[in-house]
């Protein structure tokens, strides 16, 4: 039977696909009727920027503020000192506190576009190492631990598909899922949090903060987590041949953002417009619908939305603009990623199969290589069929386009020229 909610963020987060499991759907529901409700999402600061793969929650936070309600963005500068095993073959690299704080600034960035953290039940940016760097551990064994059964920890299949493939769970990481139960009890106790969301693949780690709450302070919370997402074609959400698509303009510019969501497989348009922007659902679905050509109009109205969102209004059309000229008229456009190198780079000459990988086309000398071989790449929109080119100052002169494929592009300059 299909769940049919009475309050707004629910009927958002059902009709536009971003419910996959709730701890109680109908008391959250209730809840939600009743009166403000704070819920939260953490984010470890492994990187200096957010990707692609963590905007499905931001919009979850997003629509939870614009239906009336609290968002609370929690910063890891404690948890991702332990880093998370979940659905992890190996342990993460450990970073030192200076690492840390510098991911966290640079992460801080992007939540101000999604939301608003200014008056009276804004929304709240918090850091748990305000309490989990403090923590005293023979105390902490003796009044949390005593609540985790070992059994039941190993049970969850985050941790079980680690052991079953007998890689090995250090101690440390163990204490992961203990120490983000943790969290959602400090924040029920500190700011009446009652809801934590994440990813399907928090699920257990989410399930263990909510008994934890009721067991130790007798408070009633809810937990509720989004689908995990993967392209029609089977890749992991956020990631490209390039690699990861990050959120802050500083790495990565606004028209290869743009750039990634025009490129957008037919299949997936539809649910990605649901997902990432804020267009009616009827629009989404008459827009996902289309075929042929007129598919190519409602991937650039994608585009646009998603950049809008994050770049602005100004970016998102600086990129269409830009795109425009480069498929439609051939021209080099303004706005491409561009590499400019430095003399001392470019020496007595450079290799084309260089180029190729530092302007990010490539991840590697064999993979350019192999573009090459294939037709693939060109250099100012001819066919670039020789491996072995090197260019020179004066071939450098102008700016010289490459491209990979029919959809990537990049300019290559020198300085000053």
């Amino acid at each position: 039977m299909t769940y049919h909610p009475k309050s707004e963020f629910l009927r958002v987060m059902i009709e536009r696909g971003f419910l996959a499991d709730c701890t109680d759907l109908q008391a959250l529901d209730d809840s939600l009727m009743s009166g403000t409700v704070t819920a939260y999402i953490g984010y470890d600061a492994t990187a200096k920027s957010l990707h692609v793969g963590h905007l499905l929650n931001i919009m979850m936070l997003r629509w939870l503020q614009k239906t009336g309600h609290r968002p609370i963005t929690l910063m890891g500068g404690g948890t991702t000192r332990v880093g998370d095993p979940s659905f992890r073959s190996d342990e993460r690299p450990l970073l030192d506190d200076a690492q840390i704080s510098e991911n966290i600034d640079g992460m801080q960035q992007v939540f101000a576009r999604y939301l608003s953290y200014q008056g009276q039940g804004g929304a709240l940016m918090l850091n748990n190492a305000e309490w989990l760097d403090d923590l005293r551990y023979i105390e902490f064994l003796r009044d949390i631990g005593r609540y985790f059964s070992v059994n039941r920890m190993l049970s969850f299949e985050s941790v079980k598909s680690r052991l079953d493939r007998e890689q090995s769970l250090s101690f440390l990481e163990f204490n992961y899922m203990i120490l983000q139960a943790y969290d959602f009890l400090e924040l029920n106790r500190r700011y009446s949090c009652t809801l934590q969301m994440g990813g399907s693949d928090q699920w257990g780690n989410i399930v263990n903060g909510v008994d934890l709450t009721r067991r130790v302070i007798g408070h009633e919370v809810y937990g509720l987590t989004s689908p995990l997402l993967t392209t029609s074609d089977g890749r992991k959400m956020g990631k490209s041949a390039g690699g990861a698509i990050w959120l802050n303009g500083d790495m990565l510019s606004s028209y290869e953002f743009w750039q990634f969501w025009r490129n957008t497989t037919d299949a997936d348009v539809g649910r990605f417009l649901k997902y990432y922007t804020e267009l009616p659902v009827e629009e989404c679905n008459r827009l996902g619908a289309l075929a042929g050509s007129e598919i190519n109009e409602a991937k650039i109205i994608l585009a646009n939305e998603v950049t809008t969102l994050l770049h602005g209004a100004d970016a998102a059309k600086a990129a269409e603009a830009t795109a425009r000229e480069v498929f439609e008229k051939g021209g080099a456009g303004d706005d491409l990623p561009t590499l400019e190198l430095a003399p001392d780079e470019l020496g007595d000459g450079i290799s084309i199969v260089q180029l190729i990988v530092k302007s990010g086309l490539a991840n590697s000398g064999k993979e350019a290589k192999r573009l090459i071989a294939e037709n693939g790449a060109k250099i100012d929109d001819a066919p670039l069929t020789d491996a072995g080119m090197m260019l020179d100052a004066n071939a450098l002169a102008s700016p010289i386009k490459l491209s990979a494929g029919k959809k990537r592009h990049a300019l290559v300059k020198l300085e000053g020229n």
